[in-house]
């Protein structure tokens, strides 16, 4: 990366689209309703054969005060001032409004270099608007169309010089990337440490207003994610990369904020919807999901089913419990909220309970522990060896049912794969084996070997030595002579 360009200007002139096209992905969510983006999003962008760092930014509006939109504001405002270069985009068929005359003004005075782009260019209806583009004093405009991909040379033109100045400072400067979820786990790789070109990926997940996104803030230090006491704020799966202290040194972490999970019968709006998918598409690619709870009202239904979502993605779970600062009885609460969690949640027994304040940020160091120890474990190999030992015991301790009066025979054991834990039984008749039977061993393998919380996958399977004539008829004289080179004696 050689710089950062920042994309800018008022709600609904096609930045995300932009941003989209510029990373090659569909990364922003885009939709015709203006004020989607909210959060600043980060990419790496291709252009050419420049690569450099590109941030969506949420529309800018003129309140000022700590409204949601004043908010959303004074976050453009911050990404201005620490982006390289501004693209200053406004909506070439509706011409210069007040609005961005004012932005511009702004930019005058914030930014270090601004690029004009007039979208929504195709066609003679914009003919007028690129005119009056002139008259806001930044320069010539790039006539623009996001959406079908042009004005994209031009654009590249203006950003040539402007990258030779960063060319220096390009090695030594890393920015917090952004917000590909990445690669999906590969479950037939063994264990695999964090490095910083593949840091360990985790999602907070969680309903509205459980305090996803002011957890985030804290872990990083600064008011990177718009907060604030509305529901609903966050829309885009925003991730951001930060290092968390292992006992082994520094783990780089990508931790992905999401969009509050509401009932599917709730979930009406079409942008809601596409918020709720955008974050189960981090989920299903993240390594170790947090599910956030709100300890005034922990183990609602949809809390029970965003936890069972995660073990059924196969996913590491830990579960934080946050807003403990402002609970009066910690003592009985924490004691209700295990027993709850044992009782409600039994796929996820020994999953790690975790009590935290993302707004004081007590419990965030144990909480990082607890994930570091999940992925770990969501990591674990068992030798085969072991296996068929703790096999034989836990057969001796309670040998297999026998339907029909056929005892079904355990034969030996193996790990397929890790990530998370899944393991092959070889047995007769496996159809046979009753699920009840399946979570006895299940939830011995948690017990003996160290695997509390994560999903483990238990798989029956018959022996392959079966006869090969078994079902085939019993072949003749005549067809076993022939069979043999054999002629009829005489």
């Amino acid at each position: 990366m050689t710089f950062t360009l920042a994309i800018v200007g008022r709600p609904n002139v096609g930045k995300s689209t932009l941003f989209n096209r510029l990373v090659g992905k569909r990364l922003a969510l885009v939709d015709d309703q203006p004020g989607v983006t909210r959060d600043l999003r980060e990419g790496e962008a291709r252009l050419g054969d420049l690569r450099f760092t590109v941030v969506d930014t949420a529309g800018l509006e003129e309140a000022t005060d700590e409204s949601l939109p004043g908010r959303m504001r004074k976050l453009t405002e911050r990404a201005v001032e620490m982006a390289d270069v501004c693209l200053f985009m406004i909506d070439a068929r509706a011409g210069v409004l007040g609005t961005d005359e004012v932005f511009a003004d702004i930019l005058r005075r914030k930014a270090k270099h601004v690029i004009l782009a007039a979208n929504k260019g195709e066609g003679r209806a914009a003919d007028a608007g690129m005119l009056e583009a002139y008259a806001l004093g930044l320069g010539e405009p790039i006539r623009m169309s996001a959406e079908h991909g042009e004005g994209l040379n031009d654009l590249l033109s203006f950003l040539m010089p402007l990258a030779g100045e960063f060319e220096e400072r390009a090695a030594a400067e890393a920015p917090v990337t952004e917000v590909d979820v990445g690669e999906e786990p590969d479950e037939d790789e063994g264990p695999r440490v964090p490095t910083e070109s593949r840091p360990l990926q985790v999602a907070v997940i969680g309903r509205p207003n459980a305090g996803k996104s002011t957890l985030i803030n804290k872990f990083l230090g600064e008011e990177r994610l718009l907060t604030g006491p509305e529901a609903g704020i966050t829309r885009d799966a925003i991730s951001v990369t930060m290092d968390w202290h292992g006992q082994g040194g520094p783990v780089p972490v990508r931790i992905f904020d999401t969009a509050g999970m509401r009932k599917r019968a709730k979930v009406q709006e079409k942008l809601e919807k596409l918020s709720v998918s955008d974050g189960l598409r981090a989920v299903k690619f993240a390594e170790v999901v947090v599910v956030l709870l709100d300890a005034a009202i922990p183990f609602e239904q949809q809390d029970l089913r965003i936890a069972d979502l995660a073990e059924r993605e196969g996913r590491a779970v830990v579960v934080a419990v946050n807003k403990w600062d402002i609970e009066d009885d910690k003592n009985n609460k924490i004691k209700e909220l295990r027993e709850s969690f044992e009782r409600l949640l039994p796929q996820l027994r020994g999953a790690p309970l975790v009590t935290v304040s993302a707004r004081t940020g007590r419990g965030l160091d144990r909480l990082q522990a607890a994930v570091i120890k999940a992925h770990e474990v969501w990591n674990r190999r068992v030798s085969t060896a072991k296996l068929n030992k703790w096999l034989v015991s836990m057969i001796e301790s309670h040998p297999p049912p026998a339907p029909g009066g056929r005892r079904i025979k355990l034969r030996y054991m193996t790990q397929a794969k890790t990530r998370p834990p899944g393991f092959v039984v070889m047995c007769s008749n496996p159809k046979d084996v009753p699920e009840s039977y399946s979570r006895y061993l299940i939830n011995g393998l948690r017990d003996d070997f160290d695997m509390p919380g994560t999903p483990v996958r238990l798989w029956m399977r018959s022996q392959s030595d079966q006869n090969p004539f078994k079902g085939k008829t019993k072949p003749g004289p005549s067809k076993l002579r022939k069979h043999l080179g054999k002629s009829r004696p005489d």
